[in-house]
C-alpha cells in the first residue's frame, strides 16, 4: 500500500473434543478472524484419535522428536495432568488425564512443541 505496511496475522490453533480427538493447525491471513478460521480448518484436517482406556489414561509412555522439539509423555496414575507449555494444551484438548509430559526441546517454538506432542500421541497403540 502506498506509504504504509501490509500486515499479516498468523494463528496457531489446538482444537479437540476432550474425548480423544485433537488437532493442531496454523492459519495466516490479512485479518485476525480469517486467520483463525483458516487455523481451525487446518486443525480439523489434521485431527487424530488418541487411544485411551475408559478412565482417559494413555496405555504406555512415548518419546518422540519433531523438527528440533523432543517430547516424552508418560502415564502417571493419580497425579493429574503435569505438562508445560503447548504440550499441556494439546493433552487438555485431547481429554487425557493423569499423565506427566516433559519437553526435552532445544527449541522454545510452541507450534513445534505442540506438533511433537501430537506426533507422540500418534505413536500410542491400544492395549
Amino acid at each position: 500500500m502506498a506509504g504504509g505496511r501490509r500486515f499479516s496475522f498468523s494463528v496457531a490453533m489446538v482444537i479437540g473434543d476432550k474425548k480423544g480427538k485433537v488437532g493442531v493447525g496454523i492459519g495466516k491471513a490479512g485479518d485476525t478472524q480469517m486467520a483463525i478460521d483458516k487455523a481451525i480448518r487446518d486443525a480439523k484436517k489434521n485431527m487424530i484419535t488418541v487411544p485411551m482406556n475408559k478412565d482417559s489414561h494413555i496405555p504406555h509412555d512415548v518419546h518422540t522428536k519433531y523438527s528440533s522439539s523432543e517430547v516424552m509423555i508418560m502415564p502417571a496414575p493419580g497425579r493429574g495432568l503435569v505438562a508445560g507449555s503447548s504440550v499441556r494444551t494439546v493433552l487438555e484438548h485431547a481429554g487425557v488425564k493423569d499423565v506427566t509430559a516433559k519437553i526435552f526441546s532445544r527449541s522454545k517454538n510452541k507450534l513445534n512443541n505442540a506438533r511433537a506432542a501430537v506426533e507422540a500421541l500418534k505413536l500410542l497403540r491400544k492395549n
